[in-house]
């Protein structure tokens, strides 16, 4: 289809940028700051820049209207309960004390303070900061950091529009308070809530703001009408306010449903909502409802969320039929660009045909302008980059990169028998101790130890030539003894190599499989300073060598103690990746798990008696609306099962999830079949025990009592407390001691003392146990 050009020139825009600048100068600048090396003014002059920056860059590409106040020294959710003034108490004087100080102890803690709860952002690998809400919480505005982003964009000479968390998404994603009572809804306090957006919104007119964004994409889950009525009020009443800007409500990363009549209603003067595959369904959906008359539309039709090219064609098309369904449509991503890289053109290592394939940040905002200047003048506007687009998929399409008749052959084989262990658990338990012989509350950690600038500087030097292989390999020879010496001297029963040789869980297997290619600069957030480049899931996957058994076959000749095998599962290794949009996820995942299956094969034929398959990522990847959970989680155990299930009756299979809500998967952590799962706890106050407790969860489950994501040390006595905790819903048979997860990011100081304290503790608990 050929659109007719728009009555009036459609806009580019973008709801979000990523933050961190090409050379990740945000994350140096913070980290100094937490060191020492930065003052407050040289951080606030660097995030400036890079402020600056980034507007610049897409006022230069050709958007019209730029987001301002998605910027955030570590988290936007933190970020929108300082707006509101919703501090919890444990941190007030910290914050009276200095603003800076205390944003950043809500986010990390201190030694005498524990920090705010972190989750998962909807079904992405971005962790937000969960809010702390009560009967007794009293909301205050604080515009600052938005009024002021506003006018920095605004003295460019841009067209800035204000980017906030909606209220009904803060209230829905956020917590009750720590000692609040049971049953506690966030959302109760939505009438408290709306006064100071209103102020707010009143600050930013003020400051001169036109559009205001308010992103309400909790709204594209299943809602109950109590949630959509709350809606339905929020925006009647900020509607209303008699002096604001213009409101543009967001959503995103699925369709609206029934919350696209509540707010299509609303007086609000424009929506802004995800047409991409996965929420194609708006289309129909906004058609039935009559469209938006006298609305604008804004229409996310560039995928933010992957990193391939838009289909130009196809994309017009749906804009096309958009432009009778409002007054004004304009162009952007379905969500935040947030979720990509920066910039594909400084990939310089990539295979130059699949480079042809690739769009991150900048190449998507191209994209956006590109369709919004197709749509306002016609395709004939835009005819050489459509030409050149088509060109660009085809090769993709009939590329041999993308298939694989064996690795095809093979998964089209694969029968139920194959995803099932030879024996039930009760029968695998027995055997598993009387060969391991392992002590009640057996301690262990996730998988990997401090990554020491030593060995960051040893993969530098043997990148740069400065050493041979044989030099980096004896290094980290020297690093796996040194980790296994420290742990049996500290007591730990089942122990770990340390993965020195590895630079990310996800990224250390994807360089050693076929159909995945690894990019030099594609960071993304995954919290805070955290940042990871997601490998690409280009082609059809298989495992060409063993990729672990030497290092663990070393590790496990060193110790009589077992040493666990550290594997990343099929579901981890999509949902931190950038995956195949080419087909569908359950045939890319039995691929992975096919080749995993060979390594856990491997692992046991040579030696190791423990494998752990971690899926951190199993809960973060389930499908946001409810009718798409049961074929989401049939194919995705069925993967995990299929790469573990091939093992003897008495070699443990361990699987590791964190950071995220895990109730309403309990079902699925059972249907995977593990002898051992480890789970975050230590922030949640082991929620999740007695989650597992109430399914009636028949296998071993190791809980955290260590916060690694915080520079905290517990105590022995507050390990043991949490550990107490565990034991009041898993029988100590089945209970292991454990962090909530890998120890990459601590240093050695922090690390020796806090599993040194929850080895105690383990021994302070188990001398309590009746005897038996």
């Amino acid at each position: 289809m050929t659109p007719k050009p728009a009555a009036a020139a459609a806009h580019a825009t973008v709801y979000g940028y990523p933050r961190q600048g090409q050379n990740r100068e945000l994350k140096k600048a913070v980290e100094g700051y937490w060191k020492g090396r930065v003052d407050a003014e040289a951080l606030r002059r660097t995030a400036a820049g890079l402020r600056r920056t980034n507007w610049q860059q897409l006022a230069d590409a050709g958007v019209d209207e730029v987001p301002t106040g998605d910027f955030s020294y570590y988290d936007h959710v933190l970020d929108t309960s300082v707006m509101v003034g919703a501090i919890p108490a444990r941190h007030q004087d910290a914050v009276d004390a200095d603003a800076l100080d205390g944003y950043f102890a809500m986010a990390r803690g201190t030694q005498d303070v524990a920090p705010l709860e972190m989750t998962k952002w909807f079904d992405t690998n971005y962790h937000y900061l969960v809010p702390e809400l009560g009967p007794d919480t009293v909301f205050t505005a604080d515009s600052a950091k938005q009024v002021a982003e506003f006018k920095e964009a605004l003295a460019l000479g841009l067209t800035p529009r204000p980017v906030l968390v909606g209220p009904v998404t803060y209230l829905l994603l956020a917590k009750a308070a720590p000692g609040v009572a049971a049953g506690f809804e966030p959302l109760t306090l939505l009438d408290r809530l709306l006064p100071v957006y209103a102020e707010v919104l009143a600050d930013l007119r003020a400051a001169g703001a036109e559009w205001v964004q308010l992103d309400e994409p909790a709204l594209v889950q299943d809602r109950t009408p109590a949630e959509l009525n709350a809606a339905a009020r929020a925006y009647r009443d900020l509607g209303a306010l008699a002096d604001r800007p213009k409101l543009l409500v967001a959503s995103y990363f699925d369709q609206l449903g029934d919350a696209l009549l509540v707010l299509a209603k609303a007086p609000v003067d424009g929506l802004a909502l995800d047409f991409t595959d996965a929420a194609a369904a708006n289309l129909a959906a906004l058609a039935a409802a009559g469209g938006l008359p006298g609305k604008r539309l804004v229409a996310g039709v560039v995928n933010g969320r992957n990193i391939w090219i838009n289909d130009l064609e196809k994309s017009l098309a749906t804009l096309g039929t958009l432009l009778g369904l409002a007054d004004r449509v304009d162009v952007s991503a379905s969500c935040s660009l947030l979720h990509v890289p920066l910039d594909a053109d400084a990939e310089r290592d990539i295979d130059p045909q699949i480079a042809r394939w690739l769009a991150f940040a900048r190449q998507k905002t191209e994209e956006i302008v590109t369709l919004a200047r197709g749509l306002s003048r016609g395709t004939e506007a835009i005819g050489a980059e459509l030409a050149a687009n088509r060109a660009d998929l085809a090769s993709r399409t009939n590329s041999p990169i993308t298939h694989d008749p064996a690795v095809r052959a093979r998964t089209a084989a694969v029968t139920d028998a194959d995803g099932r262990r030879s024996q039930p658990y009760p029968e695998r338990a027995a055997a598993q101790r009387a060969h391991l012989g392992l002590p009640l509350l057996p301690t262990t950690t996730i998988g990997s130890f401090p990554q020491t600038t030593e060995l960051r500087t040893a993969r530098a030097d043997l990148r740069a030539g400065r050493i041979d292989q044989a030099g980096y390999e004896e290094r980290i020879k020297n690093e796996i003894r040194e980790v296994l010496s420290f742990q049996e001297k500290a007591g730990i029963d089942v122990l770990v190599h340390g993965e020195p040789e590895r630079n990310d869980m996800v990224q250390y297997f994807a360089e050693q499989l076929t159909g995945y290619l690894a990019t030099q600069h594609g960071w993304v957030q995954s919290y805070g300073t955290r940042y990871v480049r997601p490998p690409v899931l280009a082609g059809d996957i298989s495992r060409p060598e063993a990729m672990t058994v030497r290092w663990t076959a070393y590790a496990q000749s060193l110790t009589e103690r077992p040493v666990k095998g550290m594997l990343t599962g099929p579901v981890t290794m999509l949902a931190w990746s950038f995956v195949r949009d080419d087909q569908p996820l359950g045939e890319t995942a039995r691929q992975v798990a096919l080749a995993l299956r060979d390594e856990v094969g491997d692992l046991e034929a040579n030696g190791t008696s423990v494998i752990q398959v971690d899926e951190p990522a199993l809960r973060e990847t389930l499908p946001l609306r409810a009718a798409e959970h049961a074929a989401y989680l049939e194919w995705a155990t069925e993967s995990f099962r299929l790469a573990t299930a091939g093992v003897r009756a008495d070699t443990q299979i361990h699987t590791h999830m964190c950071y995220a809500e895990f109730g309403d998967i309990v079902q699925a952590i059972d249907d995977l079949d593990a002898d051992v799962i480890s789970l975050e706890a230590a922030r949640s106050h082991m929620q999740v025990a007695r989650e597992l407790a109430a399914h009636g969860y028949p296998r071993e489950a190791g809980p955290g009592v260590y916060d690694i994501h915080s520079p905290r040390i517990p105590s022995t006595e507050e390990a043991a407390a949490l550990l107490r905790k565990g034991l009041e819903a898993i029988p100590a048979e089945r209970l292991w001691v454990n962090p909530d997860c890998g120890l990459k990011t601590r240093g050695w100081p922090e690390t020796r003392t806090s599993l040194e304290n929850l080895v105690a503790a383990a021994r302070t608990v188990r001398d309590e146990l009746p005897a038996s």
